[in-house]
């Protein structure tokens, strides 16, 4: 005798199934979530916008008009100087065979383009000068300074003074050691080779030369 077995609808196995269940999704969690992903776009959007800078060089140490440089004896830092930014040498424009420095630059300063020039430009000379008297605290290497002279006429009288070279650099002060000692301040300094031949007269007449700022940093 062939048995059939019936299931009922809705059976498995014998066993009567649950009710299903059903996934409810919190609003909070939707609106958690939208703030989360605003949150980083927004931080991406700043953190990009204030990483608009350019590299640009700054002098490792003082430059003095003459000096040649290149990328090695630069520092390379990014800043943000917006329309500024052509102002000074970028990383781009500096050739490769180095360039020449035409004005003073101090230690740490970004490279202005404009102090940068070729070879050719360089027209600078140093200089050590015996200075007749003390030198002003405000003189230190890469501040600017008038030379003055007055003549020498005889042992112990000299002329009225004049500038005889106007914006020299001061590259050092010399030491006074050897045969300067006790002799007066000495510098080196750069000035225009048109001046060299004066500048040389003078020292070898003895006359008395001073040296006096153009300007006082802001710090004295």
């Amino acid at each position: 005798m062939v048995r059939f077995r019936w299931a009922a609808r809705g059976r498995v196995d014998g066993r009567t199934p649950g009710p299903r269940r059903r996934f409810a999704i919190d609003p909070r969690l939707v609106v958690g979530a939208i703030l989360v992903a605003g949150s980083v776009a927004g931080v991406s959007w700043i953190v990009g916008s204030a990483d608009r800078t350019v590299a640009v060089y700054a002098a490792r140490s003082a430059l003095y008009p003459g000096d040649r440089v290149t990328a090695g004896d630069l520092a390379v830092t990014r800043v943000r100087l917006g329309a500024e930014a052509e102002r000074y040498l970028s990383v781009a424009d500096l050739p490769a065979d180095g360039a020449v420095i035409s004005r003073a630059v101090g230690e740490g300063e970004l490279l202005p383009s404009a102090a940068v020039g070729a070879a050719e430009g360089a027209s600078s000379a140093a200089v050590v000068v015996q200075l007749s008297g003390p030198l002003s605290g405000a003189a230190r290497p890469g501040t600017a300074v008038d030379l003055w002279a007055a003549e020498r006429l005889e042992s112990s009288r000299f002329g009225p003074p004049a500038v005889l070279v106007p914006g020299a650099t001061i590259v050092r002060v010399v030491e006074e050691d050897g045969l300067m000692a006790g002799s007066g301040v000495a510098l080196e300094v750069l000035v225009p080779r048109t001046s060299v031949a004066r500048l040389l007269e003078a020292v070898s007449n003895e006359d008395a030369v001073a040296a006096v700022p153009v300007s006082v940093p802001l710090g004295n």
